[in-house]
């Protein structure tokens, strides 16, 4: 497959060596400032995005850019009409808007917070773990996340889908607050913290405390090898079940979809 790569920093860059290593030709590099990619554009243009990537004669995307410039990059690449792999965090207000521009356009979108085959299984495991405390009223739950102080965005796009299946499988969690408390917090609400520091690539924790007990359960990324491979594979699938008719052109996918 060729693969045209919008953003290329550090996740950029480990995307491409996943890619090649999988056998994918990566024809167009595209970010605002990295001075070894094969297209520099200006920052906030998203038609020049689109015309490096229309130009490259690529099969698909994988953007990887920033949460301030991802909605801009989307709205200009999604009517390319090739599948659309995004690992950029930080737009979940706008899902619903990209959703109906690949509608409307023909484009096709698979997002995740997270390609991590391990966090995707994580997320499986916390969402049954939550789903069996439930039961018991004794037993509290919350969750932590720390990640590089180099990232943009807190909590991580990671740390919010691990609420949301927290909350999916314990119901009586119905509101999640990333804020520090000043006050006792209502049993109904799911803190949900977060510390950037250093240089790890993301640990993920969730809390079910009891006074008798606390169970811990953990994913702890090495390096950011596990989310480039699995952005591969992404866009691998997507084209393929898009090739074979199992999804269908104009939406907008989750993992879910794929795995």
């Amino acid at each position: 497959m060729k693969i045209a790569l919008v953003g290329y920093g550090k996740m950029g860059h480990m995307i491409e060596a996943c890619a090649k290593a999988a056998g994918h030709d990566v024809v167009a590099t595209i970010d605002v400032s990295a001075k070894d990619a094969t297209n520099v554009v200006p920052k906030d243009d998203g038609q020049a995005v689109a015309r490096a990537v229309k130009s490259s004669g690529a099969d698909g995307i994988i953007e990887f850019s920033h949460p301030t410039a991802v909605i801009g990059n989307l709205n200009a690449i999604i009517p390319l009409g090739l599948p659309v792999v995004v690992g950029t965090t930080g737009w979940a207000d706008k899902e619903g808007e990209i959703a109906d521009l690949a509608a409307k356009s023909g484009g096709t979108v698979m997002r995740s917070s997270n390609f991590s085959i391990g966090v995707n299984t994580f997320y499986k495991i916390v969402e049954e773990a939550a789903r069996l405390f439930s039961e018991y009223s004794e037993y509290d739950v919350a969750t932590w996340e720390m990640h590089h102080n180099q990232k943009a965005d807190s909590p991580s796009g990671t740390a919010l889908e691990i609420a949301r299946r927290v909350m999916s499988g314990n119901p009586a969690k119905k509101e999640i607050v990333t804020d520090a408390f000043h006050q006792k917090p209502e049993s109904s609400q799911l803190h949900v913290s977060s510390t950037r520091c250093g240089f790890v690539p993301g640990t993920h924790t969730v809390f079910f405390d009891s006074p008798a007990d606390t169970v811990e359960i953990t994913h702890r990324a090495r390096s950011r090898e596990g989310f480039a491979r699995g952005a591969v594979v992404a866009l691998e699938k997507l084209s393929a079940k898009l090739n074979n008719g199992q999804l269908k052109k104009g939406k907008l996918y989750g993992m879910e979809d794929l795995f």
